[in-house]
């Protein structure tokens, strides 16, 4: 189900009039248009995805559907710094446990805002969504021979479980599937995971699938260079790159508000160096932000972070 707000309920705040008539002073609220069929292309469109049906299904803290609203909910103050035209899609919003069609609806916008030639952000909701953001790419690219897509997870979690029922802990496999049908290769880097939130046999088959990882206590600032050459070789490697972000990957005194807790985790110095890296590659075309659940945040940390990250790959994808 699709669902659009009154840009002027979400969008609106501080307007900082002592700054004069340029651009200078704006702030997101005040450049954030509705999407339309007169957007222009190469614009930035947000769509939010307002789930918690795989959070569910996967036995964790659920909340993560009112995500977007969160993160929207910062970065509507955020300076305006150069970015290009700013679109609001709306939501996808998962109705009771009816997750594949909300999947589907997620996938059929993602598709619809690539052949608009949009940089697509979706905000989330549970970290399932990976598999609809996926699924819009795949759509977008389905006339093509065996495209080479990167995916680029910041996450303490492979993502990779088996079970009958797809949840916010099956996306990745379930792409790999996916891509196994189509005889594309199956290019998966995940990085920032946790040795202590992933069982032997989700190592065994991130190994099976070739996929690319490092541990989070292997990502610390003394080691950036060897991550960056990690995430470089892997980004050399493919034409195409989807970035989905799951908030678990930061310490849980950064990220609060998510489903699983990070004990460890990979600093928010890390993680956008790696982002910096990723949108510098020219190959970015779609990027999602996962598991925000503001039921368990602090002073709006988790929210404040998201929103910091959205700015900044907006940013990077404007100039």
């Amino acid at each position: 189900m699709k669902q659009a707000s009154s840009l002027a309920a979400i969008w609106h705040g501080r307007i900082d009039a002592a700054e004069g008539e340029g651009d200078g002073g704006l702030r997101w609220h005040q450049i954030v248009q509705a999407l339309s069929t007169s957007t222009p292309p190469n614009s930035l469109a947000l769509l939010g995805f307002q789930s918690d049906a795989g959070v569910l299904r996967n036995g964790g803290r659920i909340g993560a559907a009112d995500g977007p609203s969160a993160i929207r909910d910062v970065l509507r103050n955020l300076p305006a710094h150069g970015l290009r035209t700013l679109v609001d899609a709306g939501d996808v919003v998962c109705v009771d446990d009816d997750l594949e069609a909300a999947q589907n609806e997620l996938a059929e916008q993602v598709s619809a805002l690539l052949i608009g030639g949009h940089f697509p952000i979706v905000l989330g909701g549970g970290h399932e969504m990976a598999y609809g953001s996926f699924c819009g790419l795949e759509k977008f690219l389905a006339g093509q021979i065996a495209p080479r897509i990167g995916i680029v997870n910041l996450d303490a979690h492979f993502d990779l479980r088996l079970s009958e029922r797809g949840n916010s802990g099956t996306p990745f496999r379930q792409i790999a599937e996916n891509c196994a049908k189509r005889s594309w290769p199956f290019n998966y880097c995940c990085l920032g995971v946790s040795r202590f939130s992933n069982t032997q046999s989700l190592f065994d088959r991130a190994d099976a699938l070739g996929a690319t990882w490092r541990l989070d206590e292997d990502m610390g600032v003394t080691q950036l260079d060897q991550s960056l050459m990690t995430l470089s070789k892997f980004l050399a490697g493919v034409d195409i790159v989807y970035l989905t972000i799951c908030l678990d990957v930061l310490p849980a005194a950064t990220a609060p508000g998510v489903s699983a807790p990070a004990a460890y985790g990979v600093s928010l110095e890390v993680v956008e160096a790696l982002v910096d890296l990723v949108t510098a590659s020219g190959k970015l075309r779609l990027t999602d932000i996962a598991e925000m659940n503001p039921r368990f945040d602090i002073d709006q940390r988790t929210a404040r972070v998201a929103a910091r990250l959205v700015s900044r790959i907006a940013e990077a994808m404007s100039r």
